[in-house]
């Protein structure tokens, strides 16, 4: 069984690592995985052509996130 796909179109001057943060918050640890769904993307060259159909596969993204104590460098 394969996972869902979402297809979304790139805009005007997007990169694959901006388009799958914008889309769905996913970062480089997620590239591969939607590599592998979009055979031949990465032969297009680094800057995507606009209307580029891009398949996004369903990725489990962690319902918590982690959060940071807020340092202040100034009172």
């Amino acid at each position: 069984m394969t996972a869902p796909l979402e297809m979304v179109r790139a805009r005007d001057g997007d990169t694959l690592d901006a388009l799958i943060w914008r889309e769905r918050n996913l970062g480089p640890a997620d590239l591969q995985t939607v590599l592998a769904a979009n055979p031949g993307i990465a032969s297009l060259g680094p800057i995507l052509p606009k209307g580029q159909p891009i398949n996004l596969p369903a990725i489990a993204v962690p319902a918590t996130a982690v959060r940071a104590d807020v340092l202040n460098l100034w009172d």
